[in-house]
């Protein structure tokens, strides 16, 4: 009896000193969407989902890139009416219609054809383009002048140029964060071209995931001066400091068009970041708060505070300022 009872707390001490399951860091990596991305969750298994992740880019790429001649998007720009959109471009174009709106036009993924026409590149001189052709161009611009109709689009103005490009790196990190999750993942971090979402915390080290707001360098280096946690959010980015023009006065005009006007933005605002729920929407109010300017979007802000913003500009005497919003984490 008591051999059986010593062998029983033998057996008892074993199991409780039984290790835990070790975890991993699974992550991928590649191209993507004319950028990187990166996929990272952990569990208790190694895993490879890297022909999902390439096939999701892929669908993605079909319904929505106009680098792809035969993509459902370039095939609608070339007036195409026969076109059925997918979810992935129904999803796109309701959230762009609905930002659109309200941010009355600030935000419009029409404006392309006016970026195109002013040959922005990373660096260069501001060109003179002709007033009647940006006059001319501006008729095709404007969401309002296109609408989803039984599967298709339908443009009122068949010079209509769609261009999604300000929200669908966003949308793709949204896509590949419910695929994670589909498998029962609740602790990762997905990142697309700087845009952000992540979910539960990084267990390898028992802390949120940390992210940086990169700073605004114009050299091109990559610096990150403000690290954040990221938890059950998604984070984007808007910059002026990468694709700019300079005039005959050194004045500097980002690649953010004015709607109204066609004309490029001479802006002090260098970079807006947005933490929201979902990355295609931060990405999508990043661009918008780019195109209304600093104090404009202030205003805007009074009236959205789910928004959580993080503003970089320069003052009147060209020193760089922050300023954060609707509680925008301080580190």
């Amino acid at each position: 009896m008591i051999r059986k009872i010593f062998a029983v707390a033998i057996l008892g001490f074993l199991i409780s000193c039984k290790e835990e399951p070790k975890l991993h860091l699974n992550y991928n990596n590649g191209q993507a969407f004319g950028t990187t991305f990166s996929v990272q969750f952990i569990d208790k298994d190694e895993l490879d989902f890297s022909q999902s992740y390439d096939s999701i880019i892929a669908i993605i790429n079909q319904s929505m890139s106009t680098y792809i001649k035969d993509s459902d998007i370039s095939r609608i720009n070339r007036g195409d009416t026969t076109i059925q959109v997918d979810q992935h471009f129904k999803k796109v174009f309701a959230t762009s219609k609905r930002i659109y709106k309200e941010t009355n036009g600030a935000f419009d993924p029409t404006i392309g054809v006016l970026v195109n026409a002013w040959d922005f590149g990373p660096e260069g001189k501001i060109k003179g383009l002709d007033s009647l052709k940006i006059d001319s161009l501006l008729l095709s611009v404007g969401l309002d002048k296109v609408v989803l109709k039984e599967g298709k689009i339908v443009k009122n103005n068949v010079e209509t140029y769609i261009d999604f490009n300000a929200l669908a790196k966003g949308y793709a990190v949204d896509v590949f964060a419910e695929f994670v999750e589909s498998k029962g993942f609740e602790n990762y971090l997905i990142e697309i071209g700087g845009e952000i979402r992540g979910k539960g915390q990084n267990l390898m080290k028992q802390k949120p995931w940390a992210i940086g707001v990169e700073d605004p360098n114009f050299d091109k280096t990559q610096s990150y001066s403000k690290v954040i946690s990221l938890q059950d959010e998604a984070m984007a980015t808007s910059g002026s400091y990468r694709k700019y023009k300079l005039d005959e006065n050194g004045n500097r005009y980002a690649h953010i068009i004015d709607t109204k006007t066609g004309y490029p933005h001479k802006s002090n605002l260098l970079s807006v970041s947005v933490l929201t729920n979902t990355c295609m929407t931060a990405d999508a109010y990043a661009t918008a708060l780019m195109s209304m300017g600093f104090e404009q979007s202030i205003q805007f802000l009074k009236n959205h505070p789910e928004l959580k913003v993080f503003f970089i500009y320069e003052d009147q005497n060209k020193e760089l300022k922050t300023k954060a919003f609707n509680s925008f984490p301080e580190n």
